[in-house]
């Protein structure tokens, strides 16, 4: 049975309908973790075979909580779209707004690789970034930006730079590192050129 075109009626994770028992609700959080880590390992070549399998868990199940690939791959997108927002939003409280920035930069890179791939492999199963994806993107560079604009008032980034400016740097930095894969010492010192760019020029960000 193909695994893009399966569906499962009656079941759709949608509004208006009645609350999933906590067991189904287990069951979809770990098929989207496992999904995650397979498919971001894996990318195109991965299967939700392989998903069903490692999450202990049927196929059918699998497509009973999504009734698409595509449909659990941008699930998995929102999953680690939402999780980076928390993230970001948690560092706005931090005492060092400029460090809180950079830091998040560099884990935004690092964790580039697996997002390119669980992207690569949506669009192989036919699917692309849907309203639900968009958003919880939207709601990430939001983050960013706020993340950014602490790190202006703290004068540790350059007032003349501006979010789309700094997420072009984000996605270059990250395909850059994701497709050449460079070793972590080349992209540290790759950062460290970005981040001493954004500075103001009476500071230096090499690390």
């Amino acid at each position: 049975m193909s695994e893009g075109a399966m569906s499962i009626p009656g079941n759709r994770e949608t509004g208006g309908r009645r609350p999933q028992r906590a067991d189904a609700r287990s069951n979809r959080e770990r098929i989207l973790n496992v999904a995650e880590e397979v498919f971001g390992k894996g990318g195109e070549s991965a299967s939700t075979e392989e998903v069903a399998r490692l999450a202990n868990v049927g196929i059918a199940t699998v497509f009973r909580h999504f009734p698409t690939k595509a449909a659990l791959l941008e699930s998995v997108l929102v999953q680690r779209f939402d999780r980076l927002r928390a993230q970001a939003e948690t560092l706005l409280h931090a005492t060092d707004p400029g460090t809180a920035f950079f830091d998040f930069f560099r884990h935004l890179v690092a964790d580039a690789t697996g997002k390119i791939a669980i992207t690569e492999a949506l669009l192989e199963a036919g699917g692309d970034h849907g309203s639900d994806a968009a958003q919880a993107s939207d709601g990430l560079r939001r983050a960013v930006g706020a993340l950014l604009q602490q790190a202006q008032r703290a004068r540790a980034v350059r007032n003349d730079v501006e979010l789309p400016e700094v997420y072009a740097l984000l996605v270059a930095t990250s395909r850059a590192s994701a497709h050449a894969h460079v070793e972590e010492e080349v992209r540290d010192r790759m950062l460290a050129i970005v981040f001493d760019g954004l500075a103001p020029r009476r500071t230096s960000r090499r690390r």
